[in-house]
């Protein structure tokens, strides 16, 4: 089995077990409170975000497979930072102004978007 598409399996289960942070959120918000989360939506969006990268990466990895290193670690590299950038930001929306922040994602989706239109133009 191709690597991203191992990675990817991976990235989808991280999705998955995120959606019991999201049915904490639903059922006992006041448990995400205890530890300073005051926007638990953002856990939502970083499952939503881990499963359809998870799935990128996936059919990518099916699609073109024997892909070089290179543009394989460019891809891993959004498709994972891009969905755990929510994480942070369920601790407050502060965290955007920060510029380590800013750079990361800014990074990750140069990454994420340059890397797919590099597959589809080698693939």
């Amino acid at each position: 089995m191709d690597a991203m598409v191992r990675i990817g399996l991976v990235e989808l289960a991280v999705g998955a077990v995120l959606g019991w942070a999201v049915v904490v959120s639903v059922t006992r918000p006041q448990a995400w409170a205890r530890i300073g989360i005051v926007e638990p939506r953002r856990l939502l969006q970083a499952h939503l975000d881990f499963v359809l990268m998870g799935l990128i990466l996936v059919a990518v990895g099916l699609a073109a497979p024997g892909l070089p290193g290179w543009l394989v670690a460019v891809l891993v590299f959004g498709t994972w930072v891009n969905p755990a950038l929510f994480l942070p930001m369920a601790w407050g929306p502060q965290v955007v102004r920060h510029r380590v922040f800013q750079v990361v994602s800014g990074l990750s989706f140069v990454a994420t978007s340059g890397g797919l239109v590099l597959v589809a133009v080698l693939a």
